[in-house]
């Protein structure tokens, strides 16, 4: 038997890159934040270019913007894309949801009411905590699917989203209502009924198209698009 090749550890660009990206996603980092590459290198005990090329990487994902005249910031949430990424979310999930229903074996709906226990009991304080096991859940409808590539798929196009979903976490009753719609999703698919299924899984997602204007106006900072207000209302700089 041919012997296995080592994996090799991560480069100190990627961990960084890792790191920062989560923070930004999570919005620990908030939209607009001043970026220190300096002040990032001496953090992590690295030269400013593994921190450099990690800030690269994530200004082509959206997530950082780079000025050369005035300076790096974590990017704006971009409020014109939004609409589209979440209605090609909602198809691909619609899919996962239609084919668990369809072909989801035992193990795989035992997943998915195993991720949706873990939601259901989720601290509501704990919005990083939830997201997670909401996480969860979605990627366990697409393994029942039988086609996992899915949600890795959803991944790749949902990052602003996540940036905007977490600014919903807060309203009243947000994550009750979640919960209910995950388990409106989970009881189509145990009743193997395909169809519907699919719908409310479009419903529970076509909830955050409805959200965006408010949620966009309550954070008019963190957007850039409609509401956003000028530099100077701001208090902080960021190029428009």
């Amino acid at each position: 038997m041919p012997s296995r090749v080592p994996e090799r550890p991560p480069t100190a660009s990627a961990v960084i890159r890792q790191e920062l990206r989560a923070r930004i996603v999570s919005l620990a980092m908030r939209p607009g934040e001043p970026i220190n590459e300096k002040a990032l290198a001496r953090r992590y005990g690295v030269s400013r270019t593994p921190v450099h090329e990690a800030v690269l990487k994530l200004a082509e994902e959206g997530l950082v913007a780079i000025f050369p005249q005035s300076g790096t910031f974590v990017g704006l949430i971009p409020y014109a894309d939004l609409p589209e990424t979440i209605i090609i979310r909602r198809s691909l999930e619609e899919t996962s949801a239609r084919l668990a229903a369809e072909r989801g074996d035992a193990a795989g709906l035992a997943a998915i009411d195993r991720a949706m226990a873990v939601l259901a009991v989720a601290d509501k304080d704990d919005h990083e905590a939830f997201h997670q096991a909401d996480e969860a859940f979605h990627a366990g409808v697409a393994r029942a699917a039988g086609h996992p590539g899915i949600w890795r798929l959803v991944q790749q196009v949902k990052v602003q989203v996540d940036r905007f979903r977490r600014l919903t976490l807060p309203q009243a009753g947000r994550l009750d209502r979640v919960v209910a719609e995950h388990g409106a999703v989970r009881d189509a698919i145990a009743a193997r009924d395909p169809e519907a299924a699919a719908r409310r899984m479009g419903a529970h997602l076509d909830g955050l198209l409805a959200d965006l204007g408010g949620i966009a106006g309550l954070n008019p900072d963190y957007f850039d698009g409609p509401g956003r207000r000028d530099e100077g209302e701001q208090g902080r700089p960021f190029p428009p």
